[in-house]
């Protein structure tokens, strides 16, 4: 948890992100949690009366801090896709919150902020279709579900083969990586689909989760890409929605490493790529 606070202080002393343009946001609406999530779990997270083993299940004890960061996070990402629609590029400096399902959450997520915020802006009519470029190292299993059989979002996810969640979830497009892959041969997969993933896709808007756990570094990641690897994945990423006009909404996902100055780093190279584009 340390990391979010620690990322921001990083943004801010390193120049990245000026006062100005960093926002604090409200408490999600109830109405635009309910766009992906069942009333009964939303009121569980909200009153605290999810069964311990459900509780156990997302990993984070209850508490009226707990219910506060969970709707502020949803928030951050509903405004930073807006934002993205409206001037090409914003992030949320937390948020890809993508193994929450539509009843229950896990693997430290509450609400799927990512799924929330696509369903608020089509059903706003500000885009059509969507597009979610997964890079976290563990597979976005509860967005896929969210957005099974819906033609208009598109789920491309690169991630660990054997690594949680152990029951993947089939998207759009699945890249399995084995243990151990390091920058070159990520890079050349994440090139070689990412045209292809944009053209199937026909999108207005992407949805970039940039995790920081594929880092050599990174305790729960068991891929061995370098700070420069990630810089590289970060930058193609981007500039190859950019260069066709697409709208980028970036969140920061996971990062557990060792060090814990060693994620904020991953995550501050984001932060600066997503700036140099905006």
């Amino acid at each position: 948890m340390a990391k979010y606070a620690l990322l921001r202080e990083g943004a801010r002393a390193t120049g990245l992100v000026t006062a100005d343009s960093l926002h604090e946001p409200e408490r999600v609406d109830r109405a635009d949690l309910l766009r992906v999530h069942t009333a009964p779990y939303v009121d569980g997270v909200e009153h605290g009366t999810l069964e311990p083993a459900h509780q156990r299940r997302i990993g984070l004890p209850w508490s009226e801090a707990f219910v506060e960061r969970a709707f502020r996070v949803v928030r951050g990402t509903i405004e930073a896709s807006e934002h993205a629609v409206a001037h090409g590029i914003a992030m949320n400096l937390a948020g890809g919150t993508h193994h929450a399902f539509p009843d229950r959450g896990e693997g430290f997520c509450v609400f799927n902020d990512v799924a929330i915020a696509v369903r608020r802006l089509q059903s706003l009519g500000r885009i059509e279709r969507a597009c979610i470029i997964d890079l976290d190292v563990h597979q976005g299993n509860g967005t896929n579900a969210v957005f099974a059989g819906d033609d208009a979002v598109y789920t491309f996810n690169m991630h660990g083969a054997k690594n949680f969640p152990f029951h993947k979830v089939n998207g759009s497009r699945d890249e399995e990586l084995d243990d151990g892959i390091g920058d070159d041969e990520y890079l050349t997969r994440l090139r070689g689909a990412l045209p292809d993933v944009l053209r199937a896709a026909g999108a207005d808007l992407v949805v970039y989760l940039a995790g920081a756990d594929p880092h050599e570094g990174d305790r729960l990641g068991r891929l061995k890409l370098t700070f420069d690897g990630l810089a590289q994945r970060d930058d193609l990423v981007v500039r190859t929605c950019r260069e066709v006009g697409l709208p980028v909404c970036v969140t920061i996902a996971g990062g557990y490493g060792v060090d814990i100055a060693t994620t904020v780093r991953v995550h501050l190279q984001t932060v600066a790529i997503a700036a140099a584009y905006a």
